[in-house]
């Protein structure tokens, strides 16, 4: 009699879902359910779990911060929102994790929002009163609702207070469960999970001082540099650590502006902000038609730098040739084959599979500060600190010639996925054995830089 009752009884228990939260390690995070709530015996149709992010919707959190957190610093408010093509009453659960233990280190403090719709949990199952037990630290915050009264079809809205000192990323997971309102653990039910990074602020206490702007290093170093055009700025108390962007600093496909509490104005213009150091910040030259004399000041929190005189120009291209391709006192491009190699002479780049490239040879190069270009499919120009889409164009052409001999240009824009990248398809053009001189012009004005590719027929 028991082994027939047994099964009978767990049936209901396995196929019922309710509007109060799930237990502890459900947002999918390391050491949580990788399923989140979508496990056999939650939010599913079938006996082994899942599917997980396939109903075409998502789990979306907003952080007020931007991507940033300061130490100590003040509440952070955080908005969750489940979409889905065809569920509009959704629940969730959150975690907050340090880089350094993502599976079981606690990073803040979670509070619910005013609307008293989440609860926060511990490890242990218990409930968060005002800390979790040193034996079961990580939190857990996730909706609440009483039974029969169904989850929310509103963004949930509670708060993150940051750890009190600087304990690097922290690392959020959150997942999502949009619910078709039947009370039961079924296949109508979706989720989702998604993370994202919250990086501390890296401001130092004392003024930044900027001495030198010049373009990317990589691409010629040259004095001047355009809209659009990336550009490496040195001094001195810049940022209290090293730091680049990643996905979660865009918003959009629009790359950020502040990154960790640092940022860069040209001519009162915010510019974008890829990669900090103590003494170097990386950024992008933001749309603006001023040339000649402008003003590049940085801020690192509430500090401003004295502003630096910089030259800026309509145009100020150059080619990707980093020193590593530096060679015999040659400077080399970097130049891609259609297999991956690069070109050059076998054996002549250290770290790099090379060979020289033959007549015929489809060859990628790469460059930055070429001005405008335009969108292939409709015509519109594509902001500068914006992710290239699709094929573009352009707005002043160039040529380019392997000595004297014009080279076929297949593709001449931004390169798409990237942001202030250019990308030159070219075929070699017949020409002699040899280290030829790569020529390139733009409105009829030359490069600055001199360059070569290896050709060998």
């Amino acid at each position: 009699m028991t082994k027939m009752l047994l099964p009978f009884l767990m049936l209901p228990a396995l196929a019922l879902a309710y509007e109060y939260g799930p237990d502890p390690r459900y947002t999918g995070a390391p050491g949580d359910n990788p399923l989140a709530c979508s496990n056999a015996t939650c939010h599913t149709g079938l006996p082994q779990g899942g599917p997980i992010n396939a109903a075409g919707g998502a789990v979306i959190a907003t952080f007020s911060s931007g991507s940033s957190y300061t130490p100590g610093g003040p509440p952070i408010s955080i908005t969750i929102t489940v979409t889905d093509p065809k569920n509009t009453h959704y629940g969730f659960q959150m975690s907050a994790r340090l880089a350094s233990n993502l599976a079981n280190g606690q990073a803040g403090d979670f509070n619910i929002g005013a609307g008293m719709s989440e609860i926060v949990i511990c490890d242990d199952g218990s409930t968060k009163i005002k800390s979790c037990p040193a034996a079961s630290p990580v939190e857990f915050i996730e909706h609440a609702y009483p039974a029969g009264s169904q989850v929310s079809t509103t963004p949930y809205t509670l708060t993150w207070t940051p750890p009190a000192t600087n304990v690097g990323p922290v690392h959020f997971y959150v997942a999502g469960n949009s619910v078709n309102g039947n009370l039961m653990a079924d296949a109508g039910d979706h989720v989702y999970t998604n993370s994202y990074v919250l990086t501390p602020v890296l401001c130092t206490t004392a003024t930044p001082t900027v001495a030198a702007v010049v373009s990317a290093g990589a691409y010629g170093a040259l004095p001047t540099f355009a809209a659009g055009s990336w550009i490496e700025i040195y001094g001195s108390n810049f940022s209290s650590d090293t730091w680049q962007w990643s996905g979660i600093d865009f918003n959009g496909s629009n790359a950020p502006t502040n990154l960790a509490g640092v940022s860069v104005s040209i001519d009162g213009v915010p510019a974008y902000v890829w990669f900090l150091s103590s003494g170097q910040v990386n950024a992008l030259a933001p749309a603006d038609t001023a040339t000649g004399n402008v003003k590049v000041t940085l801020t690192n929190c509430s500090n401003t730098s004295a502003a630096f005189t910089a030259q800026k120009t309509a145009l100020a291209p150059g080619l990707l040739a980093p020193p590593g391709f530096l060679v015999n006192g040659k400077q080399y491009l970097v130049g891609i084959l259609s297999d991956g190699t690069y070109v050059g002479a076998a054996g002549s780049i250290p770290g790099v599979t090379s060979r020289p490239a033959k007549p015929g040879d489809l060859v990628v190069l790469y460059g930055i500060g070429f001005g405008d270009a335009t969108n292939n499919s409709d015509g519109t120009t594509i902001p500068p600190g914006t992710i290239a889409g699709g094929l573009n164009s352009l707005v002043n052409p160039v040529t380019i010639n392997f000595g004297s001999t014009a080279a076929q240009i297949i593709y001449a824009g931004l390169s798409p996925g990237f942001v202030g990248l250019y990308q030159f398809d070219v075929t070699v053009p017949s020409v002699a054995n040899g280290d030829a001189q790569i020529n390139v012009t733009q409105k009829g004005t030359p490069l600055a830089q001199k360059v070569f590719l290896t050709i060998q027929n």
